[in-house]
């Protein structure tokens, strides 16, 4: 149990942030550390912190009677406009909360949900977090409104004696089923557009909100994308060219950050906005470093990646910010717990040729090493190996010429038998003598703080 006191200095609503925690929580030091941070990028202005360890919620306000009137006292102290809590509450405890406080209670879904909606700027990211507010909505209506649109609900829908929070509660119902249906069509939208790319390698970025991303983007490819110190930065995927050494241009794409309880219809409803990650052939989980909880966060994004079934693709753990541990201790504790991980800093370039090399790895275990022999003249297939795979060589006889080159399995299929002959296949290294030749490459020690 601690009180404590954090201010923003930032203009806005004055806020106490609330924790009730059956099991130690994620930073037992400071354990509404994250919650402050979503309340910051919220806009909040946080005055005052409660926490309280209990056996069990409490059934009426989640919170103990005796912490319960310490908080009032809180609120009226601070003149408080909001109450914050980093806990899931049901509809009734946030009613009675609200009774009890006379001001707006938010539990930990509610500040994420609002903090999607002001960063959302396409209209696929504008749709999934308006689904995923209605949702999280339908069940709490408290004749927060009395009509979403003038729509009709056609002749007898509406009974003369029926409740106004009835008929919002269809014309909820109504919305839902509406976005789901305009997902969906973009959903499948976005398939066709990744499948129309499976020609070519895809990596995704995944990981913590805040693990640096979108730093990362900027430094392999120069992408200029939005990069801010802040929780849940950029919602939207974004794909670009990385050129990486002895393979060539590869789809490189960030996603959204994932959080420690993230909530779950949130995650459905940004399912086509993960679509990258879903058809990615390797997956970069992108860690903090420097952060304190840097283990939780890594647990946490596995999790997500398990949920959205990508969690068996092939994944290297890149551990960014290393440059920021100061610690001697904890650098070689985070080394012996992560020995295959890639250490970079994507603010000042360290390590990011390692990764490069790590990935180029990773992506040629589905590759094949072949000697193609065709006519001396046929630059249409010479054009092809070199759109999709590596040309490592070529010899010329009197009106023949064989390509010595790497390119995926998969497509070997496609050239014509009349046209070339496959002469021979050297195939590459099985994916664990890769594996343990990248892991020795990627596992070079963290550098020594400056």
């Amino acid at each position: 149990m601690s009180l404590s006191q954090r201010s923003t200095g930032v203009e806005s609503e004055p806020t106490v942030l609330v924790g009730v925690y059956v099991s130690p929580p994620a930073d037992p030091n400071d354990p509404l550390a994250e919650l402050a941070g979503l309340a910051t990028t919220a806009g909040a202005n946080v005055v005052a912190e409660l926490t309280q360890r209990r056996h069990e919620p409490d059934q009426r306000t989640y919170i103990g009677r005796g912490k319960l009137a310490e908080l009032v006292a809180l609120v009226e102290h601070y003149d408080a406009d909001v109450v914050m809590f980093d806990n899931d509450l049901s509809p009734a405890q946030t009613r009675n909360l609200e009774r009890e406080l006379d001001c707006k209670v938010l539990d930990r879904s509610e500040v994420i949900l609002d903090i999607f909606a002001a960063r959302a700027q396409t209209h696929e990211a504008r749709l999934a977090v308006e689904l995923a507010q209605l949702e999280y909505s339908l069940p709490r209506l408290k004749r927060m409104w009395t009509h979403l649109s003038r729509l009709k609900m056609g002749i007898g829908m509406r009974g003369p004696g029926e409740k106004q929070l009835e008929v919002d509660r269809r014309l909820v119902e109504k919305r839902i089923h509406d976005l789901k249906q305009e997902l969906l069509t973009i959903h499948r939208r976005r398939e066709r557009q990744v499948a129309a790319r499976h020609e070519q390698r895809t990596v995704s970025l995944v990981g913590y909100t805040n693990a640096g991303k979108s730093t990362l983007l900027n430094a392999l490819t120069g992408a200029g994308v939005l990069a801010e110190d802040k929780l849940f930065a950029t919602l939207d995927t974004r794909t670009r060219r990385w050129k990486l050494p002895s393979w060539g241009p590869v789809l490189i794409s960030d996603t959204v950050g994932f959080i420690r309880d993230l909530p779950h219809h949130l995650i459905a409803s940004f399912k086509a906005t993960l679509e990258e990650t879903q058809q990615a052939d390797l997956l970069l989980h992108v860690a903090d470093a420097s952060s304190p909880q840097v283990e939780q966060q890594i647990i946490a994004v596995n999790g997500v990646l398990e949920e959205l079934g990508v969690d068996m693709k092939d994944t290297l753990l890149v551990l960014n910010k290393v440059d920021a541990l100061t610690d001697r201790v904890s650098r070689e504790q985070l080394q012996a717990r992560h020995p295959h991980a890639i250490c970079i800093s994507a603010r000042s370039g360290l390590g990011l040729d390692d990764l490069a090399a790590a990935a180029s790895d990773a992506l040629g275990r589905s590759f094949l090493d072949v000697d193609i022999e065709t006519d001396a003249g046929n630059g249409r297939l010479l054009a092809w190996l070199a759109a999709h795979g590596e040309i490592l060589s070529r010899q010329f006889g009197d009106d023949r010429m064989t390509i010595h080159c790497r390119v995926p399995a998969s497509t070997l299929g496609r050239i014509d038998p009349a046209e070339a002959q496959v002469r021979e296949h050297r195939v590459a290294p099985p994916p664990a003598e890769r594996a343990s030749a990248a892991s020795s490459a990627s596992s070079s020690p963290l550098p020594e703080a400056s």
